[in-house]
């Protein structure tokens, strides 16, 4: 894919861009939103900016893109790219602001590496910054073709129909199209982008995994979090978003999603990681599957887990569904070896097994290491996170 001159360029400089990603890219969000403030005003993820995750991102995937280019010159890393398009079209990203990026990021590394920066250096990773970004924006074209908005506004506003407590911090929302019309056709395990005013005037947007099947609506679920800018949005759904009230929210996306066939299904989350495992039980019960599939769940106590009742209702349903819940502080009579951490280990998982794995960090790692060491296929093992996706670029 890069050019012979322009591979070798890259080969011998990524150990000095990859060792100053850290220093490039606060420099680079610093720069773009000095140029462009309504980017982080109406368009980037404060709190993850304020946190620094989505610059650990952003590193990440730029020099795993790199680095796959000179590694393995005859494969695209379509997973890497999968994942970032799907986010940006729930944004509404465009092709005309990839010059924009490209522009802030390139003074940013000729600002740290200096005199390290010749022109032909500067060519090589323009190349590699191209090849990236000409496969997202062809990535995201067609994405926003198949939701039906090839300009990339699928942005639509929707009625709040219900808001159910599912626990003393996470609420779902049911939403229908405001003026009636069809819900567009989601997957299950996709995610919706809801985007809010907040007092500021900032018009923040975050994403949420779509946690059932409502008829002629869409249903996603919010955790109240802590911190300042940290849950800004989804503390707003909380305290002022009810019944009757509307909300602009994007076309589904996301590329993490539950595949038709007939093999077994192991869906395993943690904490608020259950949303889009509900979602794929949900559509599993609502097509009478007859697979085999173990749902595994983690969270700190009965109080709060979301979707207590309806994990057990939809397994109950299941022909062939089986439930292993750990909590790390249960309250009550609880099984001694179902205390503490989630033990995938500890389960019969049949061959073949293609798994779904959600919740933070640490509960993936461990996750996917037991289900490797259980004989899961690496390739079977799909995951989603919340937030910057800090995997990207990783031990995939």
């Amino acid at each position: 894919m890069l050019s012979p001159t322009s591979a070798e360029t890259v080969r011998a400089t990524l150990p000095a861009v990859g060792g100053a990603i850290s220093e490039i890219t606060p420099l680079f969000y610093d720069k773009l939103f000095t140029a462009h403030p309504e980017l982080l005003r109406d368009l980037f993820n404060r709190g993850n900016q304020a946190n620094g995750a989505q610059r650990q991102a952003l590193a990440g995937a730029f020099a795993a893109f790199a680095t796959s280019l000179v590694a393995h010159p005859d494969t695209r890393p379509d997973a890497l790219l999968s994942r970032i398009a799907h986010k940006h079209a729930s944004l509404g990203i465009t092709a005309d602001q990839y010059p924009i990026v490209r522009h802030h990021l390139f003074e940013a590394i000729a600002d740290v590496l200096g005199d390290a920066v010749t022109d032909e250096v500067v060519a090589a990773w323009d190349e590699v910054y191209w090849l990236m970004a000409n496969a997202l924006i062809s990535i995201e074209s067609q994405l926003y073709a198949e939701a039906g908005a090839p300009d990339g506004d699928t942005w639509r506003r929707y009625r709040v129909a219900a808001r159910v407590r599912e626990t003393d911090e996470v609420a779902t929302y049911v939403v229908r199209p405001l003026g009636g019309g069809p819900a567009p056709v989601a997957r299950p395990g996709q995610y919706v982008s809801v985007q809010v005013r907040l007092p500021d005037g900032a018009r923040q947007i975050r994403q949420y995994s779509l946690s059932g099947e409502p008829e002629g609506g869409l249903q996603f679920s919010v955790k109240r979090a802590t911190g300042s800018p940290d849950g800004e949005v989804s503390n707003h759904l909380h305290d002022h978003v009810g019944p009757g009230e509307t909300l602009l929210i994007s076309a589904p996306f996301g590329d993490v999603v539950l595949a038709d066939g007939d093999s077994p299904v192991l869906l395993a989350s943690a904490g608020i990681g259950c949303t889009p495992m509900i979602g794929m039980l949900t559509h599993l019960a609502a097509t009478g599957s007859t697979r085999r599939v173990l749902v595994v769940h983690a969270d700190h106590s009965q109080h709060t887990h979301a979707f207590r009742d309806e994990l057990s209702r939809l397994t109950a349903v299941l022909p062939a569904a089986t439930a292993d819940v750990w909590y790390e502080d249960p309250k009550g009579d609880w099984p001694a070896d179902r205390t503490g951490l989630a033990d995938l280990g500890a389960l019969d998982i049949p061959a073949g097994t293609v798994a779904y794995l959600c919740g933070p960090l640490p509960f993936l790692r461990a996750a996917r290491a037991q289900l490797l060491s259980a004989g899961v296929r690496p390739a079977d093992v799909h995951y989603e996170v919340f937030g910057p996706d800090l995997w990207l670029g990783g031990d995939e």
